[in-house]
């Protein structure tokens, strides 16, 4: 089968490594265009692209998936199929309308619930207990096409956004076969996806990194791990930013007479425990700005927390 590849971030790479070991004809891979990064503001190719490069594909980098230029390209191309995986962009008709076979899509949720740019996240901050992947037909709409395949995963309670995101790609990568090989085979029926039962991931925005200490210790816990590695759930530690990387629930429902949410209200040997409304959460592992990833015991013995210090 002749396919275009379509994505961008590390999430994609598996599938796209999958299509060439199963020696699928890997006509072109489309990603976004280099970004400036970090301190330097120099350009960097995103992990799709870097993947493409190692194994000599074919790779444009449109700005406009609209212009004239790249849609010539893409007919010249020839795609049976158009796979995308977290492409980060909408494709207009003119490019689905391509490929025989469709465009195919590979989503980090189970559609129709958490449709968007942050399935992942928004899944472990809301608590949930279940996620998966869904393969899909693509249409105009975002993550609304007709859904082919779906396999589900439980998100353990260690998990964090790192651990179930390379959990899901593997996957992703398998489902994305199965998927490919059974619409060759014309023995999968699409299914329309159930509208009134859609939930929006939005993209994860610098108001949704700072945690609110003022929640429940519960809702607290998992918006660390939903922020874990990226971006980082944030505090404040007097004038100083302070990442949270991992905190552990140690009472759900009390109130300690006198304690304010965000309040340290214990400072020990195992870290340092802070007022949530209700419960108590230990923070287990921060960052202070400008310096490294640490665990709290060992935080603590340069930058001493006392108890009364409220944080945020």
């Amino acid at each position: 089968m002749r396919v275009v590849f379509m994505g961008t971030p590390v999430f994609a790479v598996p599938c796209l490594r999958v299509l060439l070991k199963e020696h699928f004809q890997v006509a072109g891979v489309v990603t976004q265009p280099d970004r400036p990064k970090g301190r330097g503001q120099k350009y960097i190719p995103c992990a799709v692209k870097e993947e493409a490069v190692l194994n000599g594909l074919d790779i444009y980098q449109p700005s406009n998936l609209n212009d004239s230029k790249f849609i010539s390209q893409m007919e010249d191309l020839a795609p049976e199929a158009i796979v995308v995986v977290a492409f980060g962009r909408i494709l207009p008709k003119a490019i689905l309308d391509l490929p025989v076979m469709g465009c195919f899509n590979v989503h980090a949720s189970l559609l129709p619930q958490y449709r968007g740019a942050a399935p992942i996240h928004r899944a472990i901050m809301n608590g949930e207990n279940i996620t998966g992947i869904t393969t899909m037909l693509i249409d105009e709409g975002l993550d609304t096409g007709d859904i082919l395949l779906q396999e589900s995963v439980l998100i353990q309670k260690e998990d964090t956004v790192g651990t179930l995101h390379d959990r899901l790609a593997s996957l992703g990568a398998e489902l994305l076969v199965k998927t490919l090989r059974l619409m060759e085979a014309k023995v999968l029926t699409p299914v329309p996806q159930n509208h009134s039962k859609a939930t929006y991931a939005r993209i994860i925005s610098p108001e949704d990194e700072v945690l609110n200490w003022n929640a429940p210790a519960n809702t607290i816990f998992n918006h660390v791990r939903g922020m874990d590695p990226w971006p980082g759930a944030k505090t404040a530690l007097g004038a100083k930013l302070l990442k949270i990387w991992r905190v552990e629930v140690i009472d759900f429902n009390s109130i300690n007479e006198g304690s304010l949410p965000g309040q340290v209200v214990v400072s020990g040997s195992d870290g340092f425990v802070v007022q949530a409304n209700p419960g108590l959460v230990n923070v287990k592992e921060l960052q202070l700005q400008g310096g490294k990833r640490l665990r709290a015991v060992d935080f603590l013995r340069g930058h001493p927390v006392r108890p009364g210090t409220v944080l945020g």
